[in-house]
């Protein structure tokens, strides 16, 4: 029997992305049991959140828009109520109600030749307003004021399911490991040779996600936020998957947002704002934050980062 801790590794398609789980452990049996455990987490939180399923409790609220309170698990109302906290903070550049913009506008293909006049953006984005969630602890309802507005955890749901299968994780006894919900990655514990956990930050420029920089990081957690993966390019200029909620306009300016932070729910939520706010006010955002760091790397490919990074060029041959 092996008695040296070995990682033992799941990849599946969860939530509509590539979810990879990484546990550390001597038993192969017993670590295949526990991913088992993690990945049924996963998979409840996206039966919850989900927009595909007609019962789910997102689209039980939005269908009682501007009706009347919709009852909900006490998990999903604390879930919006972190979202609206982080929306109040940024100043709205995070909302979860960014679900009303129509999809035929920005549906980020090749198919997508021109943007939409600025009088049909700012229609769509009438209806996106954080401060039109009304919440009741209480009684556990959530009610949208305006007929029409959908919220939606895109923002911030894949982080919050790795941080609730890491939870299920080490509840069951599992000291050191990683869940990465498509690059949204929580990370605790150790590698088997005791040395902390090596991620890779994307380079925007890399098709094929090389790392341009790396960290090593334990009990962190890790999001990349970037315009590389979903765009459009339009007359020559590449426009972001990430819309403006203001202006119902894809954000320029920069390529990549990457935030470290104690757990990759915060992580998750943070790196589309900073997008959205740009890297001045962005920066300003997380340095006045604990706990918080960030890496930006802006349309000119100029590299920017948080007062508490210090990062160190790579030693040249």
């Amino acid at each position: 029997m092996n008695t040296d801790p070995l990682i033992y590794k799941r990849v599946q398609r969860l939530m509509g992305n590539r979810f990879e789980l990484s546990v550390v452990g001597t038993d192969a049996a017993w670590a295949n049991d526990c991913l088992d455990k993690a990945v049924a987490e996963i998979s409840r939180i996206e039966q919850l959140l989900t927009t595909y399923s007609e019962d789910s409790h997102t689209n039980r609220i939005n269908a009682s828009a501007g009706l009347r309170p919709e009852p909900v698990d006490q998990e999903v109302v604390a879930l919006i109520e972190r979202a609206l906290r982080l929306s109040a903070l940024t100043q709205g550049a995070f909302d979860i109600t960014y679900g009303s913009i129509d999809k035929r506008f920005w549906n980020f293909d090749t198919a997508m030749t021109s943007l939409p006049d600025p009088k049909t953006a700012r229609r769509m984005v009438r209806l996106i307003n954080y401060q039109n969630v009304v919440l009741d602890a209480v009684q556990q309802t959530v009610f949208l004021k305006e007929k029409g507005m959908r919220i939606g955890f895109g923002g911030i749901g894949k982080g919050y399911a790795a941080e609730q299968a890491k939870r299920v994780l080490r509840d069951l006894g599992v000291t050191s490991g990683i869940v990465n919900a498509a690059g949204d990655l929580t990370t605790w514990g150790t590698q088997p040779n005791g040395k902390p956990w090596t991620i890779g930050i994307a380079d925007p420029n890399q098709t094929n996600q090389q790392a341009f920089s790396y960290l090593e990081i334990s009990d962190m957690a890790v999001a990349t936020s970037g315009n590389y993966e979903k765009y459009a390019l339009i007359d020559g200029k590449r426009y972001s998957h990430t819309i403006d909620p203001k202006t119902g306009y894809p954000v320029s300016g920069i390529k990549s947002v990457t935030i470290i932070a104690p757990n990759a729910e915060l992580a998750d939520a943070l790196a589309t704002p900073v997008m959205v706010m740009g890297v001045r006010v962005g920066l300003n955002l997380i340095n006045q934050m604990r706990h918080i760091a960030c890496i930006i790397i802006d349309d000119t490919d100029k590299l920017h980062t948080s007062a508490n990074i210090r990062l160190v060029a790579p030693a040249t041959v």
